[in-house]
């Protein structure tokens, strides 16, 4: 008689990826997405003044990032998980609420702290999650899947956001983001966590020192934590100037969400190829970067709605390298420090950000925003050139 193999791992991996998957869902159906630009702007914001609140944001991350890794590693990701999205709400409901620069500012700190809060803790849990079902090789499928579903929100919210903005307003688009953040808190509260024996016993500063030390001491782990913040940082700051890329194209504002949906689509479908993307070597994840920057600069300097076409091209292929880029540094770091070494690349985003919208003001207050895109786009260039030569100089080592 032949005896069936254990299911149990392929239950565990299934609740753990569909509890991620409406996790990431929630946690990015939020209408004020591609409008609150327009908000600020409306409410008289400068160019300079609506850089000033991202740096702020960024700035909130920085301060809060690692420390909330270490905690995450000393205590308990899933609770940092359903805390984040508690703050994110009660950011929201300020904007909305009491529109002025003073109420998007301390919105932001709000939800820069949150997002803080889940960052590197996400990927830490789901990461020894699949480990201890023998599953971690899914890491990358099961968090491209986890992008695309929240993009796939993000394309949602852009569909509604039209549509409630036209009946209710900005409160109403408030509302209804709100309502998703506490959906998220709730779902954050089914994650499966198994720490083992010694999580957390050394305590919150012995374990921030030692993540740290591992990142002076492995020269792998801190390449693939530098290559995070290259990878993901001008792209992510990028998308919140969109929607004024997308109006600077001539269409009304009811128009732009509509727009950015062809954006996001781009960028889901970059998510979903992330088990395909593994294989790309070092030579491979530089291509991937050069082509997604002259997309880029292309679609962006065109200034109309078909130019968004490549930049939705542009926003996929980030996409994709931001995973493939996460994926590396989780395979090279283990449990005890994953979510303090995944959170010290996550401050480098922050910095490297926070780079960025200082420069975007820079250039955005003097030029077009299609121009200021495609300025951003240089980054990427020499980050693939540095890739190709490393793996040059891999390849020539006996």
């Amino acid at each position: 008689m032949t005896l069936s193999p254990p299911r149990v791992p392929a239950v565990g991996v299934r609740r753990l990826a569909a509890t991620l998957y409406g996790y990431a869902f929630l946690h990015d159906l939020i209408p004020l997405y591609p409008v609150y630009a327009l908000l600020f702007a409306g409410t008289g914001l400068s160019v300079w003044q609506i850089s000033s609140l991202f740096a702020l944001w960024s700035l909130t991350s920085l301060l809060v990032e690692v420390p909330s890794g270490a905690w995450a590693d000393a205590v308990s990701r899933r609770l940092l998980l359903w805390l984040g999205p508690l703050l994110t709400a009660a950011a929201f409901a300020l904007w909305v609420l009491a529109p002025s620069y003073e109420a998007f500012a301390l919105g932001f700190v709000l939800w820069g702290a949150g997002e803080a809060l889940g960052s590197g803790a996400l990927e830490a849990l789901v990461y020894d999650e699949l480990d201890r079902l023998g599953a971690a090789d899914r890491y990358a499928r099961v968090m491209g899947r986890a992008r695309a579903a929240g993009l796939l929100a993000v394309l949602a919210a852009m569909g509604l956001a039209g549509p409630v903005l036209a009946l209710g307003g900005y409160p109403a688009v408030g509302a209804v983001s709100v309502l998703a953040c506490l959906l998220a808190a709730a779902t954050a509260t089914r994650f499966p966590e198994h720490r083992g024996a010694t999580a957390g016993s050394a305590g919150w500063a012995a374990t921030l020192r030692a993540g740290l030390v591992r990142v002076r001491a492995d020269r792998s782990v801190r390449a693939a934590v530098l290559l995070v913040p290259a990878v993901s940082a001008v792209w992510g700051a990028l998308d919140e100037y969109t929607p004024l890329l997308a109006q600077g194209t001539g269409v009304s504002d009811e128009q732009v969400p509509y727009l950015l949906l062809l954006i996001w689509a781009g960028a889901t479908v970059g998510g979903l190829l992330a088990g395909a993307g593994e294989r790309l070597g070092t030579t491979g994840l530089a291509g991937l970067l050069a082509g997604s920057a002259l997309a880029l600069a292309t679609g962006a300097a065109a200034a109309t709605p078909a130019g968004l076409l490549l930049v939705a091209l542009a926003f996929g292929g980030f996409q994709l390298a931001t995973v493939l880029a996460d994926a590396r540094l989780q395979h090279r770091v283990d449990e005890s420090g994953r979510a303090t070494v995944t959170s010290i690349a996550g401050l480098g985003t922050s910095l490297t950000t926070l780079v960025v919208y200082g420069s975007y003001a820079a250039v955005g207050s003097t030029t077009t925003h299609g121009t200021a895109f495609a300025w951003c786009a240089a980054p990427y260039l020499v980050t693939a050139l540095l890739l190709a030569a490393g793996a040059r100089a891999a390849r020539a080592r006996p």
